[in-house]
């Protein structure tokens, strides 16, 4: 069966946090590409975890506080453990509902033993739900909110996890493969499930697991890749605009390529003019859309895989006046200023800097160093398009480093677009959390 799991005991929540990981393989099972299969069927499409199969819920209440309840009916979808009553736990992944202290039932959640996240909004109002019944609906509704903001591509964030009402779901579509990350125990159990949606709605021809991400150790499960259904070719050719691009969704980085800054690429070949320079390039998004405007652009990354891959894209596309330079970037921003070199357009689009709180304040000091350092490069008139997708450093955090790199450069800015991931990656207005990518246009006007 594919349904949810449900607890039989009292209802109540520990608080502690528990990490520990294990997986469940099945010993009758062949191998592709590290998956097992139980006949043609993936033990993956299942689940990996040494979780049990998903089950229906029952009528399952789980106790938050005040605050919680406040938290839950301003629209965030995140209750944390401090804000769940304690006691006996329900299973790992189990839906439960929520009430207040009144007894008032709030909805329906994805709970979770492992993470200091206990509940995940799954459903608000007092009417049970169950995933079967509604993983369809929400699949449809996600899937037409693409279709109309992207009539003619099919490339594009399906599901993006709370925002689209599937908490730890992630789902990107690359024409007829999809690319697919489990990120909660509640999700795991229920990938049969989601594996069924997928094929009725969107009739794939192959799916990609790419679990292989550590925010999945705070579940308590592993992180895990492979191909769930279909022969995976190896690669695919995508198109942005008018660029094509090779992506491999098995071993790329994210899902196989960065979908969230896909409209960015689209803006910044918009901006683009004069000699530009693309720093953290990966498989080249900014500089081959900067290319097809500038009269010459200038590639730069640190991994040597990622640069042959952008030479054969600049090929692929016909753009010779895009030249690949492998190397550090802060290095050759520090070598450039030095030699006097200068840019008519930059962009920076760095890894996070600060994946944990911890290592905010290191993070602000690379963004503020790399922001300062292309500024000087810039010429008056020059467009700045900078990025940061730390979720430990929002909006007005990053608005304030750069603010101050322009200051300590001795420039004068306007800032004349502020945007985040593309349309296809929604985000809800009482979630914050939701909103880890952040970029900035600027004009250097002396």
């Amino acid at each position: 069966m594919h349904d949810l799991p449900v607890s039989r005991w009292p209802i109540s929540l520990g608080r502690s946090s528990h990490e520990h990981n294990h997986r469940h393989d099945n010993p009758c099972g062949t191998v592709l590409r590290g998956v097992r299969l139980l006949g043609s069927l993936p033990v993956t499409a299942r689940s990996m975890s040494g979780l049990p199969a998903a089950r229906e819920p029952a009528d399952l209440r789980l106790t938050v506080s005040r605050r919680g309840a406040l938290r839950w009916a301003a629209g965030h979808p995140w209750i944390f453990r401090s804000d769940v009553a304690t006691g006996l736990e329900p299973e790992h992944g189990a839906l439960v509902g929520v009430q207040d202290p009144r007894g008032r039932v709030l909805g329906t959640a994805c709970y979770s033993a492992h993470s200091q996240i206990a509940l995940r909004c799954l459903a608000r109002g007092p009417q049970p739900v169950s995933l079967k019944s509604l993983l369809p609906a929400r699949l449809a509704s996600a899937l037409a909110l693409r279709r109309q903001l992207f009539p003619e591509s099919t490339m594009y964030r399906l599901v993006h996890g709370e925002a689209d009402g599937l908490p730890g779901l992630v789902v990107d579509r690359y024409g007829d493969w999809l690319s697919v990350q489990f990120l909660t125990a509640t999700m795991d159990r229920a990938r049969g499930l989601v594996l069924d949606a997928l094929q009725a709605q969107v009739a794939p021809r192959g799916i990609i697991n790419r679990s292989d991400v550590a925010v999945r150790r705070l579940e308590g499960l592993v992180p895990e890749k492979g191909v769930l259904q279909g022969q995976w070719p190896g690669h695919l050719l995508i198109r942005e605009g008018g660029i094509e691009l090779e992506v491999d969704l098995l071993e790329g980085q994210k899902t196989g390529a960065f979908l969230d800054q896909r409209e960015n690429h689209l803006l910044a070949g918009q901006y683009a003019r004069g000699r530009a320079l693309d720093c953290f390039s990966y498989a080249g998004g900014f500089a081959l859309q900067m290319a097809r405007q500038a009269s010459e652009v200038t590639a730069l990354d640190i991994s040597a895989d990622a640069c042959a891959g952008i030479e054969a894209n600049a090929r692929r596309n016909g753009l010779d006046n895009l030249e690949v330079h492998c190397g550090n970037a802060f290095d050759f921003l520090r070598a450039a200023q030095a030699d006097g070199a200068a840019w008519d357009t930059i962009v920076l689009d760095p890894p996070a800097f600060a994946k944990q709180r911890s290592a905010q304040r290191a993070g602000l000091r690379g963004y503020k160093e790399i922001n300062l350092r292309a500024l000087r490069l810039l010429r008056p008139g020059g467009i700045l398009v900078t990025a940061s997708c730390s979720y430990h450093v929002d909006e007005t955090l990053f608005m304030q480093v750069v603010a101050e790199a322009a200051a300590d450069a001795g420039r004068s800015v306007q800032l004349l677009e502020r945007r985040g991931a593309g349309r296809d990656h929604p985000s809800l207005p009482a979630m914050p959390e939701g909103r880890y990518l952040k970029l900035l246009v600027l004009r250097v006007t002396a």
